[in-house]
């Protein structure tokens, strides 16, 4: 239901938000609701203090130390800062112009690198943060089509994703980068190539020309070449090895998932090819993600005891595919039941990045208990990307905070307060400039463009 504290602390934002500092100060924020998203759970009434960067106290008895900058909630939520669990925010701007788009290669498969195509002048990153995301993993993508995966205006099935060559699709999407949205970044890649795509399914199918049993023999051949090249890369060099099936690029990119030191985030949907990338993780010995698995409710037990984490869109829950009939609403909730780590995106665009955390509330609706709908937004997401030291309100980590009007799961809540870094981040956008631009008419009768 809509917090009362709205108008109160929308009137605080504005001194709040006058101007963001330049560099991480001691903030204190008091007599706050703290969802700490960390084994203390939910505490009623609290406060975090914030300094050098770091989260240097967090509970019931906390006070603020002396020469703080003092933030009275009256009430409101602190949350860690949520991070987008797989997006295309930062590589692409514009849907109907693919000259915009960064997020996938019709050359390279697995060595297509998302994180030099990432803009930090981009001006969906302002949107994001005023969403309360504070960083983002972003993710390539390939084929667009199967069961949730349309580009950005609706468009399916066009190869090469984001860089629109005319090349035939390859198995492999590209390698994944995590991101911060800290304002006036210009190096906003925290950490690059930290999993590589693949689609399966009815996506994977049609890249290797129209059935699952040829994607998932590509995908093991690509394996054995990576791992001979590997091998044997002076023996390449002389070209005195056999032909393989992919460029140097794409198997130097794969060495680190059949070494098992890089995952493969595998675009998933059915039951059935669930079990099949199951099978492919365990038979290969490579560490995998799941995103998508609209059915993997059916197959929970088995993603618990194989220890594979999914990112799911609990939104999802119509058969918008023949790979997603058995798609639900419990989905999440099921999962996470079951012993499965559980992150909830809402859609992968730039513009959307705020369905993640009503799709959370949706999953609460549906059975996923309250404080782990939180974990599906933050810790969860920071865990199954390997990012250490955010995603949870604890003494010694990175200071992402947001503080909320109210309940961050509701649309009608919003942040008034964003830190990242310990730093409060600018709430303005592209979007805030333009009605403030045009908000007062000149008395001249000119537009602004001519004042």
């Amino acid at each position: 239901m809509k917090s009362p504290l709205i108008a109160p602390l929308a009137l605080l934002a504005a001194t709040w938000l006058a101007a963001a500092p330049a560099a991480a100060e001691t903030v204190a924020i008091v007599n706050a609701r703290l969802e700490t998203a960390a084994a203390a759970g939910t505490i009623p009434s609290g406060a975090i203090v914030l300094k050098d960067g770091k989260i240097i106290a967090v509970g019931a008895g906390v006070t603020a130390p002396a020469g703080a900058r003092v933030i009275d909630a009256r009430g409101g939520v602190v949350t860690p800062g949520l991070i987008a669990a797989s997006t295309n925010l930062s590589v692409s701007e514009v849907s109907a112009v693919r000259e915009t788009q960064d997020d996938g290669s019709g050359r390279l498969t697995a060595g297509f690198d998302v994180s030099y195509g990432v803009n930090p002048d981009s001006t969906m990153i302002p949107l994001a943060r005023q969403s309360g995301v504070t960083r983002g993993v972003v993710t390539p993508e390939l084929t667009r089509g199967g069961a949730g995966h349309k580009d950005d205006s609706g468009a399916d099935d066009f190869a090469g994703g984001g860089g629109g060559a005319a090349a035939e699709p390859g198995m492999f999407a590209g390698q994944a980068a995590i991101i911060s949205l800290a304002a006036g970044d210009t190096d906003p890649v925290e950490k690059a190539r930290v999993a590589v795509g693949l689609d399966l399914g009815e996506a994977g199918a049609r890249n290797a020309g129209g059935s699952r049993g040829a994607a998932l023999v590509l995908v093991r051949a690509a394996f054995e070449d990576a791992r001979a090249f590997a091998r044997n890369r002076a023996a390449y060099d002389r070209g005195a090895t056999r032909e393989f099936g992919l460029s140097r690029v794409d198997l130097e990119a794969l060495i680190p998932v059949v070494e098992g030191r890089t995952p493969l985030l595998i675009r998933v949907h059915k039951a059935s090819d669930i079990r099949q990338a199951l099978r492919l993780a365990r038979e290969e010995k490579v560490k995998i993600i799941l995103e998508g698995a609209e059915e993997g409710w059916r197959v929970a037990g088995e993603l618990a005891a194989a220890g594979v984490p999914v990112i799911v869109d609990s939104q999802a829950d119509l058969p918008s595919a023949f790979e997603a009939l058995g798609s639900r609403l419990d989905n999440a909730a099921r999962l996470q039941a079951a012993g499965v780590t559980v992150a909830i995106m809402g859609a992968r665009d730039f513009n959307n990045l705020r369905q993640a955390r009503f799709n959370a509330g949706l999953a609460v609706a549906n059975g996923l208990p309250r404080e782990a709908a939180m974990a599906t937004l933050t810790s969860n997401v920071a865990k199954i990307w390997g990012m250490t030291g955010v995603g949870s309100l604890v003494v010694g980590q990175t200071a992402d905070v947001v503080l909320w009007t109210g309940d961050p799961l509701e649309t009608s809540t919003w942040p008034v307060a964003v830190f990242i870094g310990g730093v409060e981040q600018p709430q303005s956008s592209r979007a805030f400039e333009l009605r403030d631009r045009y908000a007062t008419p000149s008395t001249t009768g000119y537009p602004p463009a001519y004042r």
